[in-house]
């Protein structure tokens, strides 16, 4: 009897962990093999096709070694960049056409290439297409800044940003530029006869003109934050086609989640330091208010105590972030990009210098006359698509 009485709690445990073990194990086949087996089969029924859905990995390992392969072998010089670039768009919109499905685990992609439906999704009117859902790597890199927020906060961070670059303040910027760019031109006389990594370059040029226009500060003093973030941005290239069992993640980090995270509390740790020192200036009355770029706007609103305009300090940070990296890497690949095709098209080179030289001889550009540049303004804007 007592024995009888000791065991019936223990089958009855038994029994209780079973089932967990056994609905836990129902929900995550049914995330990872029964829901993308059949969204694959009613994406095709209605006539989108693609590659193959493979059990947990999606079709992260193909698109791994097409990548690997093209970027291992020599690349002719084309304007056709998309086999390089993305080898898996290239090689199945050959095979199942302008919109196809894709993989990345079990979550499925839509691929959509062909021009009317991208020009009908990019315009979206009628607010159909909200913002795709991105990694929680990419959000802790980006935040809820302007980037990726909708709606209310999304208008409200727009009209700050707006605000510190209409065009007014853009030619307000303008000597701060031209100092950057003097500081650069210096450092390359030095290098007279010898190559120059022009990308890096780009993104010195680019990180000094973020900081001393929208930051008040100099690049040294950016320089940390810049490399954090970079350094953020290429853990998560590295890892971007690595899909996880879903759930792991949060009973075991691998190396370069421990790394992440701490670079995202330093990033935050920096910034906390940059308002302290802007606040502590406008407490001396060495500041007009908290200033008029960027980041003064942005510490207005924080402080301001209507609520309908009030930002909260990890709305600021985010923006931060958002500028101090988008803003920089791409204006710097954009003027790389830029300078190669003219290295490659060197009558246009040529035209661009003649226009230039015949403008402003050797005097600074000024904004006003900049205005009147008609070969270097329409071939740059056409670079940068």
């Amino acid at each position: 009897m007592v024995l009888a009485t000791m065991a019936n709690p223990l089958i009855y445990f038994s029994i209780c962990l079973f089932l967990s073990i056994l609905i836990i194990l129902v929900k995550f086949l049914n995330k990872v093999w029964w829901t993308p087996v059949r969204i694959q089969s009613l994406m095709k029924s209605q006539g989108i096709e693609g590659p193959s859905y493979r059990f947990l990995h999606g079709n992260t390992k193909e698109i791994s070694s097409m990548i690997k392969k093209i970027r291992s072998s020599p690349q002719e010089l084309l304007h056709h960049t998309l086999p390089m670039v993305h080898p898996h768009f290239h090689s199945w919109i050959q095979i199942y056409g302008m919109n196809f499905l894709q993989w990345y685990g079990p979550q499925a992609q839509l691929i959509i290439t062909e021009p009317e439906l991208v020009k009908k999704i990019l315009s979206n009117k009628d607010r159909s297409y909200p913002k795709t859902k991105v990694s929680s790597e990419i959000k802790k890199l980006l935040g809820d800044g302007i980037v990726l927020s909708e709606g209310e906060k999304w208008v409200k961070l727009r009209k700050l940003a707006n605000h510190a670059f209409h065009g007014e303040s853009v030619k307000g910027m303008v000597p701060e530029m031209i100092a950057s760019l003097e500081i650069m031109l210096e450092r390359w006389r030095h290098h007279h006869g010898k190559e120059i990594d022009i990308f890096s370059e780009f993104k010195i040029l680019t990180s000094e003109v973020i900081s001393r226009t929208s930051f008040g500060s100099s690049y040294l003093e950016g320089q940390h934050v810049f490399d954090m973030l970079t350094r953020m941005t290429h853990i998560i290239s590295e890892n971007n086609y690595r899909v996880r069992i879903p759930g792991i993640g949060k009973f075991v980090k691998a190396s370069y989640d421990i790394e992440f995270e701490n670079l995202e509390a330093k990033i935050r740790e920096s910034f906390k330091n940059m308002i302290k020192k802007r606040e502590k200036d406008a407490m001396f009355g060495e500041l007009d208010g908290y200033g008029h770029d960027l980041f003064g706007l942005l510490l207005n609103a924080y402080h301001d105590s209507d609520e309908t305009r009030k930002i909260s300090l990890d709305d600021l940070i985010d923006q931060c972030k958002n500028f101090y990296l988008a803003g920089q890497e791409t204006s710097a690949s954009a003027l790389t990009w830029i300078v190669f095709l003219l290295s490659v098209h060197t009558d246009w080179q040529d035209k661009a210098r003649k226009e230039v030289l015949e403008l402003f001889g050797q005097q600074i550009p000024s904004q006003d006359r900049i205005a009147k540049l008609r070969i270097v303004s329409n071939h740059s804007t056409m670079a940068t698509f």
